[in-house]
Parts: structure tokens; sequence; C-alpha cells
């Protein structure tokens, strides 16, 4: 589908090269910020240059070699992981004196300047996503799917471009998920169900009725699906973001459920009441840097409360809602242990049970990783609730 470059999501970029300005779009939505300056580079900028520059807060708009782009870039990376912490923002005493807090929110602002630092690589595209430079691979399909059609040539950052193929190649291959005959293929920027022990716990929970059930926040369409495949004979799901919703559509369609599984774009909750609601919201209630990140945060648990308290609306009197929601905000100090069951309270709810489970995915048992020591006490779980008694 067409993307209109006139559409906020876009902005237009000028710089100068060979004593002309040219001009190129810049996927706002997606990329943030535009770049402030730029200047072009080729296999002749070497990789401490290169390093100084994008300190400097200077974008490099690659001519040379594609194949040699990726290797600069490779060795930005190093260079920006071993650099040593300035005078300014040295603490000796800092792992002793941080919270869980503390290192979240150190590891949250490491990764967003490395990225953009990294960020400051950009390679020109034309308008159906082709590459003018040698060696440089054919990503017209993995542009395609991410951002659309544009109205003219754009400029990418390298790292996101190497992001969308690998997207790209993620949605070819799929997700196995526990209890579904097929593969799940995730869009980019969907949230893709390859941690398996939420979808073993909704796959295992005794349902309450099998007539009716909505999906919230279907995502990928996952949980739909499963919940189909269990025997639910209709299903509302909902999602406020077209790019889920035309992932959870082509899902459905492949795994032939398009007439259990209806799709509305909206905000939570579709109209009427139903004996089963389910919510996978985004497990940490932080504000995302870009609008990828919706699928992973939430802030200030807009989705987590909006869906507790929407619930007495649209729950039937015997019905139960299903939050499938990790601890790992709380192992983090992101929440407070007593939230969640304060405002599963606060919202006239009763807790029937809760069905848990441990991580299974590679971070979990990574001593390396910097979120180890709230990994490695996460649990999964899935609350089973209903209305509170009259």
């Amino acid at each position: 589908m067409p993307v209109d470059p006139s559409s906020p999501s876009f902005a237009t970029i000028s710089w100068s090269e060979s004593d002309t300005t040219r001009h190129a779009l810049w996927h706002a939505e997606i990329l943030g910020q535009p770049p402030v300056r730029i200047i072009t580079a080729d296999d002749t900028l070497s990789a401490d240059a290169a390093y100084r520059l994008v300190s400097q807060g200077t974008s490099l708009l690659w001519r040379g070699d594609f194949q040699n782009a990726r290797q600069l870039l490779q060795a930005l990376a190093r260079r920006i992981d071993h650099r040593p912490a300035s005078k300014k923002h040295r603490k000796p005493d800092a792992k002793k004196a941080a919270t869980t807090l503390d290192a979240f929110n150190r590891h949250r602002q490491q990764q967003s300047q490395r990225a953009a630092l990294l960020n400051r690589l950009l390679i020109e595209l034309d308008a159906q996503a082709g590459i003018a430079l040698r060696r440089a691979p054919d990503a017209r399909t993995a542009c395609l799917e991410a951002v659309g059609e544009a109205d003219g040539p754009f400029l990418l950052p390298l790292r996101t471009l190497q992001g969308f193929i690998g997207a790209h190649e993620w949605r070819k291959k799929g997700v196995t998920a526990a209890g579904l005959p097929e593969k799940i293929h995730v869009h980019y920027g969907v949230f893709s169900p390859n941690r398996g022990e939420y979808l073993d716990l909704v796959a295992q929970a005794p349902l309450p009725a099998t007539r009716l059930a909505f999906d919230i926040g279907t995502g990928s369409g996952v949980l739909a699906a499963l919940l189909a495949q269990r025997g639910v004979r209709k299903i509302v799901a909902t999602d406020v973001d077209t790019r889920a919703l035309a992932c959870a559509r082509e899902n459905i369609d492949r795994l032939g459920l398009g007439d259990t599984i209806t799709l509305e774009q909206t905000d939570l909750f579709p109209n009427g009441k139903s004996p089963l609601i389910v919510c996978n919201p985004p497990w940490l209630p932080a504000r995302p840097s870009t609008a990828i990140e919706n699928a992973i945060y939430d802030p200030q648990n807009r989705m987590l409360l909006g869906y507790l308290q929407g619930l007495a609306t649209h729950l039937e009197a015997d019905g139960e809602g299903w939050l499938i929601m990790s601890d790992l905000a709380e192992h983090l100090g992101l929440r407070g242990p007593d939230f969640l069951p304060q405002a599963i309270a606060d919202a006239g709810l009763r807790i029937i049970e809760q069905h848990t489970a441990r991580p299974s995915h590679p971070k979990a048992a990574d001593p390396t990783d910097p979120l180890h020591f709230a990994r490695q006490a996460e649990v999964t779980s899935l609350w089973r609730l209903g209305l509170q008694a009259p």
C-alpha cells in the first residue's frame, strides 16, 4: 500500500552533495527525529574518523561499497562498546549504590545512546527501495513490508535496514506456537510470540465457556488462534495498531479461522459482554523511545489498568478475565509488589487462580545480560479474574 509522503509519518531532509542540494524522505514514525547534519562518506573513511564524526553528531550517508558499510558499522559498535566512561560520568561505587531501577534506567540510557550513534550511518534507497551501491542486497520486499511504498528516495540508518531484512526473514520462517498446527508469521513492529511459556499457560488454563471470547490487543493474533483451536466458537480480537491487525488477519486466514475470529480496530474492548476476555499487555511500564517499542512498553500501565478497569463493564457475571503478565517489572523496580493485586481489587475484581511458569528464553539463563539479576527471578503468570460479589 503506497505511503503518503505528506503524512506526519514522513519528513523531508536535505543535504549538500557535489555542490547540489539533495532531498529525501525520512520515516519519522519509525526512525524518530531526522538527522541534523549529513555528509557523504565512502570506502576512504577510516573507522576512527567515522567514530569521531558520529560522536560529534554528524550523520554519514554512505556512497561506497555496501559490504564495507557493514564492516564500518561493526567497527563503530566495537568502539562504542569499549569506550571508557568520562570522568564526569564515572562513579567508582555505582554497582554498590545502584538500585534495580537505577540499573534498568542506566541500561536503557546506554542502549539509547548506542543506538543514536550507530544510526548515524545512513543508506539511500530509491522509491522502490533499491540500493545503488556495489554488493548491496535486494531489500525491496523487506522495506515494502516495513514501511510501504515511498513517493521518492528515502534514507535509512544501515542498522534499521538490517532490522527490516531480519524481520522479513523471521516473517518468512515463522514462530512455532504451542497448540497451533502451523507457525505464526509476524510482521515488522508486531510483538513476536517467541516466549512459549505464556502460550502454554493459555493452552492449559480451564476455559470458563466456549461460546465467545474477546482477545484484547491481539497483536499477531496468536492468542485468538489458540482459543479457537481449543474450541471457542466465536472470538472478537481487537487492536488499535493497523500493522498488528494486518498481521493477525494473515495468520488467521492462513490457519483457516476467518469464520471464527473477527478483527476490530479499537482501543481495548469491543461492544458487548463476553464470558472470557483475554489480554497480554506490554509487560514493562516505561516510555517507549520509538513507535516500534509500543509492543514492549506500557507507559504508566495505561493498557494494563485500562483492561482491568474495563472488565467489570464487559465481563459476564460468571465470566473470567485472563491477564497474562510477567513480574519482570517488579524485579526491575518499575512496579511495587502490591501494585497488581491492589489494581485488581480496585477494579472490582477478585483472583480466582494464578497459573505460573518460568521463562525458558535464552536471556533468562545468560549471566552476561545486563538485566540478568531480574530475569533469573522472573515468573510469568496467567491471572484468572472474576467479578467481586455484589
